[in-house]
């Protein structure tokens, strides 16, 4: 059933508001005290134990994100959510019919993922490991690649960067939605090292419950 949680962790659904008059329901994670590995698959997979839980959480990055790819032109593209968490993108151009695949490096996303799908009463979306550390050779190549909230260490950027680079398609897009946060010149740089070209756009827009929010979505191209 899809309301039940994993063994270990309490979890809570709530309704997510989304551009378009849009509700997804969605089970998350009750907060962000929610720890559980006793098989050791943190480790396993390069997760620190306070950042385990992150995946699992809401974030305003995220519904930024999804208010985004309500609207956003989609075509024929392969489009690709890097760092998906709770995947609310994914699941919003899944219900427009876009070719998308779901990618976390975190063991439980799947899982979410297809509880969410079940109370949102959506069938199947595509997911794949996606591990910016590590090679994902299943994974492919897409036309647009997605994320939000993606850079919070202040080692991803040259990571990231690379794994964009091998699973965008030589005439590419990428769209992130970032708070602000204070890696965001070191991964522009590497981007640009990449061949990507940067235009920004401020958001001050507040979320849909009111809360303010300020960051910026940072659109990458090449190929053009």
């Amino acid at each position: 059933m899809p309301h039940l949680a994993p063994l270990g962790y309490q979890v809570k659904t709530q309704d997510i508001a989304v551009a378009g008059g849009l509700n997804l329901n969605i089970r998350s994670l009750l907060d962000i005290q929610q720890y559980f590995d006793p098989e050791g698959e943190a480790e396993d997979a390069g997760i620190s134990a306070a950042s385990w839980p992150l995946f699992g959480l809401v974030w305003p990055s995220a519904q930024k994100l999804a208010d985004l790819m309500q609207a956003y032109t989609l075509g024929e593209r392969r489009i690709l959510e890097i760092g998906c968490g709770l995947a609310l993108a994914s699941m919003v151009v899944h219900r427009r019919h876009g070719d998308i695949t779901a990618s976390d490096c975190h063991p439980l996303t799947e899982t979410f993922l297809n509880a969410n799908l079940q109370l949102n009463t959506l069938p199947a979306l595509k997911y794949s490991t996606g591990n910016w550390d590590r090679a994902n050779p299943e994974l492919g190549q897409f036309d647009l690649i997605i994320g939000s909230d993606i850079l919070y260490e202040r080692n991803q950027p040259a990571a990231l960067a690379l794994f964009i680079d091998l699973h965008a398609a030589a005439r590419a897009e990428v769209l992130i939605i970032d708070p602000n946060r204070g890696n965001r010149s070191a991964f522009n740089r590497q981007m640009a090292g990449h061949g990507f070209q940067l235009d920004e756009t401020l958001i001050n827009t507040p979320l849909h419950d009111g809360s303010a929010y300020k960051g910026r979505l940072l659109r990458y191209r090449r190929g053009d």
